[in-house]
């Protein structure tokens, strides 16, 4: 088992699994945490106000991401499409988490249970 502070996150535009070792203080076996889904707006006046809606409410899914991995030193993102990597520009801005060793994967849609394992094959548990 290794030392350090690892999770997981599969996302899409719409929802992220998220699968971590740690508690936020102490190291352990990988787990699911929690699922977070993202909150899709419909029927804006404009396209503008449509446009901010949406940067908006992509923000707070990132941010309740984020709440799940507090204190992880080592992140994998994995997902369909670009959202992952939208992820890690997000996560590499916030100074809570600059320094998180991010590596990127490219995956279809899974299950929770999947991603837990993908998880632990990425890192070796």
């Amino acid at each position: 088992m290794q030392n350090k502070k690892s999770a997981g996150v599969w996302l899409d535009q719409t929802q992220a699994f998220i699968a971590k070792n740690h508690d936020g203080r102490e190291v352990s076996d990988f787990h699911l945490v929690d699922s977070v889904t993202a909150v899709i707006q419909q029927g804006n006046s404009d396209e503008h106000t449509g446009n901010n809606a949406e940067i908006t409410n992509r923000h707070k899914f990132f941010k309740n991401i984020l709440d799940n991995l507090t204190n992880t030193e080592e992140l994998f993102l994995t997902g369909t499409g670009t959202i992952q990597e939208e992820f890690k520009s997000y996560l590499l801005d916030t100074p809570q988490f600059k320094n998180v060793n991010v590596s990127l994967g490219v995956s279809q849609q899974m299950s929770e249970e999947q991603v837990l394992e993908e998880v632990k094959k990425h890192f070796g548990a």
